[in-house]
């Protein structure tokens, strides 16, 4: 696949999580397991109504979860469950092999780099700094979750933009997901589609309206040639 030219006026980056900078398998195990015992629910419990209500919120959570809700009060329980199996190194982020010198690259070509993802930002701190490649937090600027908004809607993206007080036409939008992709060129970003092995496959069309790249060792900075 050809290489991806970054337009002149991109300043900053901004990076999707599951399927664009980690294994969407990682993501899917990381929501299936290391969660009981975690957040214990007492057992013994006098008012039989009160244990009642607990079982109906747990049942509920691992509902919404089997579902893969994207709801920001579900996303941030989900941080908080994650963080003692981080701390403890039971649990370790995993990064594509591309992603680590990528970013390192660009932070010393000078782009400032932030992460929107559906999961908290607890959890995404959590990733990062609890990765196979060691703490990565150091070469992030910054970090958004579904607080901001939605990911497939563009107003979520101004509202990025806003936040960092950046012109959307400054920033470079990268995720796997065509609906963000969307979203954010709506808005006035720049996007690039990831297609990484266990993602969902792009149509023809997909493929002809997007610029896509399999690793971020295919994007190509101006700054680059000179």
């Amino acid at each position: 696949m050809a290489l991806f030219s970054v337009p002149t006026p991109v300043t900053t980056i901004l990076l999707d999580i599951e399927g664009t900078t980690t294994p969407i398998t990682f993501v899917k195990a990381e929501k299936d397991s290391h969660i009981d015992g975690f957040v214990p629910i007492p057992s013994a419990i006098s008012d039989n109504e009160t244990e009642n209500m607990i079982q109906a919120v747990v049942d509920n959570v691992y509902w919404q979860m089997s579902l893969d809700r994207k709801t920001t009060a579900l996303k941030q329980l989900q941080g908080h469950m994650w963080r003692s199996a981080y701390i403890t190194g039971q649990l370790k982020g995993e990064v594509y092999e591309d992603v680590v010198p990528s970013i390192r690259q660009w932070r010393e070509l000078g782009f400032k780099l932030y992460i929107y993802s559906s999961g908290s930002v607890e959890a995404q701190k959590l990733l990062f700094g609890y990765s196979i490649e060691g703490n990565l937090l150091k070469l992030l600027d910054g970090h958004f979750d579904t607080t901001v908004g939605h990911k497939v809607e563009s107003k979520s993206y101004r509202n990025i933009a806003d936040s960092i007080r950046c012109s959307p036409e400054n920033i470079l939008f990268l995720t796997d997901v065509v609906k963000e992709a969307f979203a954010a060129e709506k808005a006035g970003l720049h996007v690039a589609v990831v297609m990484r092995p266990g993602n969902d496959a792009l149509t023809d069309e997909d493929k002809s309206s997007y610029c896509c790249i399999t690793s971020f060792h295919q994007i190509n900075f101006p700054s680059e040639n000179n």
